[in-house]
């Protein structure tokens, strides 16, 4: 086994750029090692080793946590000697860390108890209240540090009575300890009041009771703690209101202090109480509201306070929601003073907002339309402005109209005063918004006020003029982008050029919120249709399209060349794919030239992928072209495999599962009278081999690829050497929670394209490979699967050789299983099948259930009522009433195909991308589930099969349940 030293050797070559990628594969050959573990763990702790090197070592142990602890299936990775070693040293190991390894640690310690806490480490809790002391607040802190990395994990998670039973346990043992500590804490406050280093300590220790306060609480309110309210809010109100020069700067302008920090997370806590607990609350609110107003009105307007202000403007905004409440802010009086000495200061700008206009754009830009703006001053200024309208609309429409007219006159006489307009067009953008905002705008806008107006009379006119700030162009552009779905289709077609104008400006800002301005115009939706998009690339010249094009390609590379530069305005690439997306064919004359563009792009970022959503969008524009260059995918094909082989060969783990679905969309496109390309030929062998499959994200897009190639060319794995690798990946993943559905995928496309000839001597271990699974692990989703599947290969139209090339059907299904075992699939039917039917509500599903199930009982003898020995028997009206009860329910009756474009459009809204572990879908080229029965488009096709089936079988009618028979009448039969 590796030594401390050893490892400390690895861990230090892993801070150095070039030897950083041979050390991580070096500690993952030894990462499996019994004891390797808790030797990396007693290094983080050893104090003779230098902080770097310790810091390595806590980052690779909380990631070997998060791959190795536990998988999907609950298996461990770790020995569980191993594992049972860490769990008894962790605890202990972490409280005697500094701060940055604490924090690793803590995440491992978290990542740990979510699989074990409480019934697996019921020791755990114990541990830690042992650990609690009324003086050695060092120790108190690890401790608290602990158990708010265990217990924050309830705050996102829905409710439930394995959720409360672990909270329940938590509160028995731990209320009383941390309430004794809470008013310790607070008492030695009190006695170290000029002791600068015991304030430190003691602050750390009362914002972790506080965080943990929030923690105990979130779910619902605990009975100790509602008999101990008095004591825990009159120590919060306490502190909200506490100053003390030993522990706070007030002249210091970015680092927050931890005296800023606990009025925070006093001002969130007070919140969820006021909010969730109010009636148990009602009487500290008054209270609560006053001291969080005079917080705010003292409170300086330095960036380290912004996280406070934030916070307790939303906790404003929550009380004016309070109808008991809202009295407390909305009278006339109240008004004018929160819009003067909250608001106003709260939305003006800053000379640190200007500067980082300046000097990091993008972080600018991602705040203000990124949806990263929650917690600043800005934001949460206007949703207090919007929920103070919500209960007296004319009022405060009345009161701000005001104000804004106040500074456009300011900016009138004073045209240097720009200023004084951003704040009127920042205040009259709040007030006039109602509802929320969508991916296609506002939903509704205030009807005191008029939009299209004040655009033409105050926002236009920096859209035209040369002069304007940059500041006042954003905010004018910002304003279509607030208000797009209350302008018409005609109107948006004049901001267009106005917009696209602002490519040629050179600040970065300005280009970018056009930019995210188009994309969001030529993705609204028409409102008579919402599967249609409004424009269509009819409404954009090809000369046009072309140039915006060329004009986002530019704005790219004048970053430079270099990979983080390039990708880091996502903006850009965005507008770009949604471009191609609007235009169509209609670009078609040049798109390789295009394609070209994008794939240089990516060559270049593919040197330190940096930026997940701009990849994303790149190879979502490729695709695009692709997709709509269908006779040209020769000459794509060509043009883009030694890109995408190279990604391959070169490893860019990043761009990997992009690179397969590519390759699959241009083989699925691949015209079927041609050989299939030697590059394809080439690929199987990697393919199914194990290195590829061990990363999570590249599992989906292997299985595709990999039916993609089997699709086209079967003939290539007609001979078992060829055959048996394919299987085994198949066994790999339907043994896999995670991945089965994708194990179904390969099973099914074997099944439709491998001729049976060959798969005959495969079937029975086929069966048994999946029979064992459902014996093992027959977990809901697998049992849908397996029914699913079974359904489908029912379902398959004969004699049609194109998609049933096998001839396969229901009779076939039966078969199958009972190679294994002499009527096998009656035990199916009737311990999985039947009693999982009326589970399904995925549409597609549900028509397969009804014409696999209708074609298994009249197709085959064994279901004939009339053969009484048969074990079927006893299933026919039990399946029979099922699908009746399917194909008289209101989903079916309403059923039709989907759209797919539109599908994947709506897909594409989808922003939540990250390199790592998990599979980014490139939504314009996905595939959808294989339709066995695609020509029953509708429910009266549906239902007409039904009927012709039904014939055969109508002689049970009596024997059904007397719903059934109603049910029946009323598809008239």
């Amino acid at each position: 086994m590796a030594s401390i030293e050893n490892i400390a050797s690895i861990l230090q070559q892993s801070l150095l750029p070039q030897t950083a990628k041979q050390s991580e594969v070096e500690l993952k050959s030894i990462e499996s090692q019994e004891g390797f573990p808790l030797t990396l763990l007693h290094l983080v702790a050893s104090q003779n080793l230098d902080i770097s090197i310790r810091l390595a070592g806590a980052l690779f142990f909380k990631n070997l946590i998060k791959r190795k602890w536990i998988d999907e299936s609950g298996q461990y990775h770790l020995s569980l000697n191993d594992a049972k070693l860490i769990k008894a040293e962790i605890v202990g190991l972490m409280i005697s860390l500094p701060d940055n390894l604490q924090v690793q640690i803590g995440e491992a310690i978290s990542l740990i108890a979510e699989s074990e806490f409480p019934e697996l480490w019921p020791e755990l809790l114990d541990e830690l209240v042992s650990k609690l002391s009324n003086d050695d607040m060092v120790t108190n802190k690890g401790v608290l540090k602990v158990a708010h990395s265990i217990f924050k994990r309830w705050r996102p998670l829905f409710r439930s009575d394995e959720l409360f039973t672990e909270i329940i346990l938590v509160l028995k043992k731990f209320s009383q300890p941390f309430l004794t500590i809470l008013l310790r804490v607070d008492q030695l406050i009190d006695e170290n009041s000029n002791n600068k280093a015991s304030l430190l300590i003691l602050f750390d220790n009362l914002l972790l009771l506080i965080k943990i306060y929030y923690d105990l609480n979130c779910q619902d309110i605990p009975e100790f703690f509602e008999d101990h309210l008095t004591e825990g809010f009159t120590l919060m109100h306490k502190y909200l209101s506490y100053n003390n020069k030993l522990i706070e700067d007030k002249d210091e302008e970015e680092e927050i202090d931890v005296l800023t920090l606990v009025k925070t997370n006093i001002c969130e806590l007070t919140q969820l109480y006021t909010t969730r607990y109010e009636e148990e609350f009602a009487k500290f609110i008054p209270e609560f509201i006053k001291s969080v107003w005079r917080l705010l009105v003292e409170t300086g307007p330095q960036q380290k306070y912004d996280l406070l202000v934030s916070k307790s403007i939303n906790y404003l905004a929550s009380v004016s929601s309070l109808t008991a409440y809202s009295s407390y802010l909305n009278n006339d009086e109240a008004l004018q003073e929160i819009t003067t000495k909250i608001i106003l200061p709260n939305i003006s700008l800053r000379e640190s907002d200007e500067e980082l206009f300046e000097d990091d754009p993008i972080e600018y830009i991602r705040r203000d339309l990124g949806g990263s703006d929650s917690d600043t001053r800005r934001r949460s200024a206007v949703d207090l402005l919007r929920g103070l309208k919500e209960s007296n609309e004319p009022k405060v429409t009345g009161v701000v109209m005001k104000y804004v007219q106040h500074y456009l006159d300011q900016f009138t006489n004073d045209s240097t005063s720009w200023k004084s307009k951003d704040i009127a067009l920042y205040l009259f953008s709040a007030i006039a918004t109602n509802g929320s905002m969508t991916n296609s705008g506002v939903t509704s806008t205030n009807l005191l006020v008029d939009v299209v107006q004040f655009f033409a009379n105050y926002v236009a006119p920096d859209l035209v003029s040369d002069v304007s700030h940059p500041i006042l162009k954003v905010s004018a552009i910002k304003y279509i982008f607030t208000f797009r779905n209350q302008l018409t289709k005609a109107q948006l077609v004049e901001t267009f050029p106005l917009l696209s104008h602002h490519f040629q400006n050179d600040n970065y800002v300005v280009y970018t919120y056009a930019a995210v301005t188009i994309e969001k115009i030529l993705s609204l939706r028409n409102p008579t249709n919402h599967q249609e998009l409004l424009f269509s690339k009819t409404d954009i010249p090809t000369n046009i399209s072309k140039d915006l094009l060329m004009n986002l390609f530019r704005l790219m590379f004048s970053k430079g060349d270099s990979p983080e530069k390039l990708a880091e305005n996502e903006f850009l690439m965005k507008c770009v794919m949604r471009v191609l997306l609007t235009a169509e064919d209609s670009i078609n004359e040049f798109s390789l030239e295009i394609l070209q563009q994008l794939f240089k792009i990516v060559e270049i970022i593919a040197k330190n992928p940096s930026n997940p959503k701009f990849s994303h969008f790149t190879f979502e524009s490729i695709a695009v072209i692709i997709k709509n260059n269908n006779q040209n995918i020769v000459s794509i094909m060509e043009l883009s495999q030694n890109y995408l082989l190279s990604l391959l060969g070169n490893d860019v783990q990043e761009f990997i599962p992009y690179s397969f679905q590519i390759l699959s969309f241009i083989l699925e496109n691949y015209p079927s009278n041609q050989p299939i390309p030697e590059c394809y030929i080439q690929l199987i062998k990697p393919l199914v081999s194990p290195t590829v499959w061990e990363y999570k994200g590249n599992i989906p897009a292997v299985t595709r690829l990999l039916t993609s190639i089997i699709k086209f060319s079967p003939q290539s794995f007609v001979q078992p050497e060829n055959l048996t690798p394919v299987l085994g990946v198949f066994q790999k993943l339907i043994s896999s929670k995670a991945n089965d559905h994708l194990g179904f995928e390969i099973l099914e496309v074997i099944f439709l394209t491998i001729p049976l000839n060959i798969l005959n001597s495969f079937n029975k271990d086929i069966a048994m490979i999946l029979l064992q699974r459902l014996q093992k692990l027959p977990t809901e989703k697998f049992i849908k699967k397996f029914t699913i599947f079974l359904c489908t290969i029912s379902s398959l139209p004969s004699n049609n050789p194109k998609l049933n090339p096998n001839n396969l059907n229901s009779t076939f299904v039966i078969q199958f299983l009972n190679n294994v075992q002499p009527d096998l699939f009656a035990q199916i039917l009737n311990t999985f099948l039947i009693p999982n039917i009326g589970k399904f509500n995925n549409l597609l599903d549900k028509k397969i259930l009804i014409v696999g199930l209708t074609n298994l009982i009249t197709e085959n003898n064994e279901f004939n009522v009339s053969n009484l020995n048969s074990p079927y028997v006893k299933f026919t009206i039990p399946i029979l009433q099922s699908i009746i009860k399917m194909i008289t329910s209101d989903s079916i009756i309403g059923y039709k195909n989907i759209n797919e474009n539109s599908e994947m459009l709506l897909e594409l809204e989808n922003e939540d991308l990250t390199f790592g572990s998990s599979f980014n879908k490139i939504n314009l080229i996905s595939t959808r589930p294989f339709d066995p029965c695609s020509e029953l488009t509708n429910n009266s096709r549906i239902t007409d099969y039904f009927k012709s089936k039904f014939q055969s079988i109508i002689n049970i009618l009596p024997s059904l349940d007397q719903e059934s028979q109603q049910a029946l009448k009323s598809i008239g039969l």
